[in-house]
């Protein structure tokens, strides 16, 4: 396989056939790319790498994801479905899954995220097609997905308790956790049948705009669910990873519940359970990241996380949640102005 260096990447990183996973030359020679030029492309949280091919004419994106630590089926899977179904998921070019490699349609280098940090006055029109597409999404019959059930949700939401808590050396009530968490999430779960196909990652920077604001592709969508509808909608709108504006989020979640015709006060108790139940488990995540993967970098990201946390306890629906936290989680660390961030001891 010819892979030659890039001379005009980007990141300004030249990238040599040496530094592809090893079997990347044989997989690509058989889907017919072997003639690529090979730019990485930077990591997530996740063990995933990587990597757009260029050809006269030409680009793609090649996704490993070894296993045993990584499936690609899921993705695979999902890609699919979405796709069959009018959701912009890139399409499968090749895949050799039990290598872990999947070629990929490029979907370009526009997210969601970067241009609304260049064009901020466009962020109404932007979330409103965001919102439009999982308009879209839950019109469908669910996909092909296990069910967002009660233990996955209390699954989750212990990550708050196994990582944030022992390193801020809390020693906290861990059975009132569950039990408040079973309380507030047991309401919502009669009205998550039979339910809608939940991305579960979906946010600014897993959306890509690919030939126009209202054309937008989805990223990061190899653990979905089948769930409750409010799910992504929190995920979008209470996003970890950047500011969306409290009458932005007010007005998307209005047009969410005026279009799909759902009741809006328990649609909104459900997004403030949602809030906090995904808020609380990505501060675990977070910390976790920090200390088992070493990527302290999303600790930056936990000050915005726990104000929409902090938002979230604050709703009627969240009053068990929000008694534990009162009398677990000293006030300290509950600081608005975001001296959560400072506490850890790195």
């Amino acid at each position: 396989m010819d892979v030659t260096p890039t001379e005009s990447s980007p990141s300004g990183t030249d990238f040599v056939a040496d530094a592809l996973p090893e079997g990347a030359l044989p997989f690509l020679n058989a889907a017919g790319w072997g003639n690529a030029v090979v730019e990485a492309i930077p990591g997530d949280a996740s063990a995933r790498r990587y990597f757009r091919l260029r050809r006269p004419g030409a680009t793609a994106m090649l996704m490993h994801a070894p296993p045993p630590g990584e499936d690609p089926e899921p993705f695979l899977r999902a890609a699919r479905w979405l796709d069959a179904n009018g959701l912009r998921a890139p399409h499968i070019l090749a895949d050799d899954a039990a290598r872990g490699f999947v070629l990929l349609e490029d979907f370009g280098d526009v997210r969601m995220r970067e241009y609304l940090d260049a064009w901020p006055q466009d962020a109404h029109e932007v979330y409103t097609h965001a919102v439009d597409a999982l308009l879209q999404l839950h019109r469908l019959p669910p996909g092909p997905f296990t069910q967002y059930g009660l233990a996955e949700y209390v699954r989750e939401v212990r990550l708050f308790a196994e990582w944030y808590c022992p390193v801020q050396r809390l020693t906290v009530d861990l059975p009132g956790w569950t039990a408040a968490w079973e309380q507030v999430l047991g309401p919502l779960l009669a009205r998550q049948r039979p339910g809608v196909s939940v991305l579960r990652d979906y946010h600014a920077e897993n959306i890509m705009l690919v030939g126009g604001l209202d054309k937008q592709g989805l990223l990061d969508f190899q653990d979905a669910l089948v769930g409750h509808a409010a799910y992504d909608l929190v995920s979008l709108l209470q996003d970890a990873r950047r500011d969306v504006d409290p009458a932005l989020e007010e007005a998307m979640l209005a047009h969410y519940i005026a279009q799909s015709g759902s009741n809006g006060a328990l649609f909104a108790q459900d997004y403030a359970r949602l809030g906090a139940q995904r808020n609380a488990k990505i501060v675990g995540i977070f910390v976790r990241l920090w200390q088992r993967d070493g990527k302290p970098r999303y600790l930056d990201y936990i000050p915005r996380v726990w104000a929409l946390l902090e938002r979230d306890l604050a709703h009627p629906a969240l009053a068990p949640v929000a008694r534990w936290f009162d009398a677990n989680i000293p006030p300290a660390l509950r600081d608005p102005a975001g001296r959560l961030g400072g506490t850890f001891a790195i």
